[in-house]
């Protein structure tokens, strides 16, 4: 049977030793059975059931978000990178998992980027837009997008489907007036 704390008393003794206050609690389920053990520090390192080691790093929780040991993909031989205005080097981000400053962007930015597509879904920011101007937002998007797509057309003298390209966006201004 597990001893709670008494009312008032606010700690527990270690269930090994009886001496120190039981700072840790260990719970195990076995065949649907719950039990829970609350140790000391040293008796919990004595029981093999706490291991201190280094903390918890950036790699770690990007690893364990994804799957793979996505930063550690970085060759440990390349040269260090530092940004030059706040002197935080690419393996500082790595530890911490923030940005020194916004020149950090561009100094090892080519590293951040596939790491900002994959957790974000896009590198560049949009902004949220309110539901008055969706819409407008919307069709000004598109139009730039096709608007993109006609000059890409007209390079490659693909000049059918650079008219129909100009007709919708000739067709969506219109709407947009």
């Amino acid at each position: 049977m597990i001893e709670r704390p008494l009312k008032g008393e606010g700690f527990m003794l270690c269930q090994k030793c009886q001496k120190r206050v039981a700072n840790i609690q260990f719970t195990q389920i076995i065949n649907n059975n719950k039990h829970v053990l609350y140790l000391c520090e040293n008796c919990a390192k004595e029981e093999g059931k706490l291991k201190i080691g280094p903390p918890f790093s950036i790699n770690d929780f990007f690893s364990g978000i994804m799957g793979v040991p996505y930063l550690s993909s970085v060759s440990p031989h390349s040269q260090e990178v530092i940004c030059n205005t706040c002197k935080m080097s690419y393996d500082d981000f790595k530890k911490t998992g923030k940005i020194g400053c916004a020149d950090c962007y561009k100094t090892y930015g080519e590293k951040l980027m596939p790491l900002l597509k994959r957790l974000h879904g896009n590198v560049q920011y949009n902004g949220k837009i309110p539901e008055k101007i969706y819409s407008r937002v919307k069709a000004s998007r598109e139009i730039r997008k096709l608007k993109e797509q006609l000059n890409v057309c007209i390079k490659n003298e693909e000049y059918e489907k650079a008219a129909q390209i100009r007709d919708k966006i000739k067709e969506m201004e219109a709407e947009e007036i």
